[in-house]
């Protein structure tokens, strides 16, 4: 009978949440089946624990998920908001017993003002979609994660994340003017401005991007636009050794060039690449660099970034010659993580960011780990910002290797923080790097982090386990 009790208490509790939240949202907004809910535990990030939710809220408006949150504050539940579930660390893994709220179906472009250069947007809008819906308008929304036709706005918020053309234009951080965030006590609040500029208190909207949905839910975003620039030609150029084409990124940024992008693909991304997709790259090389250009004249910029990668011993330089040339570049370069997690099933991928003149000690220090632990490790990076996604290919069943991946992958982010490096550039922190994160920022830094959270946060039901 105690027993009987015992276990009696949780499915009365997840009961009463149930109803609780029913009473302010449809039937089909709230998901109890185990067997669906247990699709939505997990982001897809490796070695990154996930607990089994209570239920699952897909709300429509501000106010469903206004009254989610005070339910949730009433009766101390935590939340996990989610958007499409393509980070990289964890952040958006369930917590045991928690409310996962999926953003997904608030995905309205509801404003775009050509004169002001902005789009309001709700936080389940993918990416690729408000690019498109901006491109109507002869804007440009520049952020572009590789996950771009599936990631969501809110996800990009709540990670910070970046992109292939951060080299030039830098990444979401940079282009969210203005939030309206739903506090965990429910309360709405909205920061920041739709102006093109403004300065009055303390900059809350920078504070909530990169925040991983640890301070509140952001419900809708003010985001700046761009001119849409012409289209961009791409250049690939091909090395003897990744050395030479870091070499060749320390030539194109010391000469003042301004590439709409910079990226690089060593011989491991190359050959999975061509495995996966057969686009016939040249799998000779040692390390592929790609460069772009959208400016009115690309051909001569390409032609002088071609000279300056020819001084730094490339074996070949290849222009496109139009822009489906240039786009069939662009998609093998963002075909690189889908093609690495084919080679062995398993993929961990790493985001160390160090400084451009320090990226040819990376690679050389990534492949000398990759020796070490007898391990498939590719990268592909964003070499004009110095971001590197090192990608340790294993057999999830093979505890063994597992163990290696595991080992390798702290050695990476060892080696980033060594060089001057951070542990992440654009994917955040998650679960997978919290101890990396006391490691970067030290105890001082985490006391401050805590702090900010404790203020926005007193219960800790927000993503909690998350960040640190």
């Amino acid at each position: 009978m105690i027993m009987s009790r015992i276990q009696a208490a949780p499915d009365a509790a997840e009961s009463n949440l149930t109803d609780r939240l029913l009473a302010g949202l449809p039937a089909e907004a709230v998901l109890t089946d185990a067997d669906v809910t247990s699709s939505y535990a997990n982001d897809m990030a490796s070695f990154c624990p996930a607990g089994v939710p209570s239920v699952v809220v897909l709300p429509r408006t501000v106010e469903q998920v206004q009254h989610v949150m005070r339910i949730a504050t009433e009766l101390r539940v935590p939340v996990v908001p989610q958007g499409a579930r393509t980070g990289l660390s964890g952040g958006a893994n369930a917590s045991d017993g928690c409310i996962v709220m999926s953003l997904t179906k608030m995905n309205r472009i509801l404003e775009i003002n050509p004169i002001d250069r902005i789009a309001i947007v709700e936080p389940g809008v993918v990416n690729a979609a408000l690019s498109r819906a901006v491109n109507e308008h002869g804007l440009y929304y520049p952020p572009d994660p590789s996950s771009w036709e599936m990631c969501t706005i809110g996800g990009n918020i709540g990670t910070a994340s970046g992109g292939l053309c951060c080299v030039k234009y830098g990444v979401t951080a940079e282009y969210v003017l203005g939030l309206d965030v739903v506090l965990a006590d429910g309360r709405l609040m909205s920061t920041g401005r739709r102006t093109a500029k403004g300065v009055a208190g303390y900059d809350l909207t920078r504070l909530f991007v990169g925040s991983e949905g640890s301070l509140g839910i952001v419900v809708r975003a003010v985001l700046a636009l761009k001119p849409q620039p012409p289209q961009q030609l791409v250049l690939a150029a091909e090395f003897a050794s990744a050395a030479a084409a870091c070499d060749a990124v320390c030539r194109i940024m010391a000469g003042g060039h301004v590439p709409s992008l910079l990226e690089l693909m060593d011989r491991t991304t190359v050959k999975a690449v061509n495995e996966l997709a057969h686009m016939g790259l040249p799998e000779t090389t040692e390390a592929l660099l790609l460069a772009a250009f959208d400016t009115p004249d690309p051909a001569a910029d390409l032609a002088a970034v071609g000279a300056l990668c020819e001084a730094a011993g490339a074996t070949q330089v290849v222009p496109a010659e139009d822009a489906a040339e240039s786009e069939m570049l662009l998609q093998a370069r963002r075909l690189s993580l889908t093609a690495l997690e084919a080679v062995k099933g398993t993929t961990m991928i790493d985001d160390v960011c160090v400084p451009r003149s320090r990226l040819g000690e990376m690679l050389e220090g990534i492949e000398q780990i990759a020796d070490k632990y007898q391990l498939t490790i590719g990268v592909c990076a964003h070499a004009g910002d110095g971001n590197t996604h090192p990608t340790v290919c294993f057999d999830a069943q093979n505890p063994d290797e597992s163990r290696r991946a595991r080992e390798s992958f702290d050695e990476i982010m060892a080696l980033g923080l060594r060089l001057g490096g951070t542990i992440t550039g654009e994917h955040g922190v998650g679960v997978l790097k919290k101890e990396w994160l006391a490691r970067e920022i030290g105890p001082v830094g985490v006391e401050m982090q805590r702090a900010v959270k404790q203020v926005f946060d007193p219960l800790g039901i927000l993503n909690p386990g998350k960040l640190f």
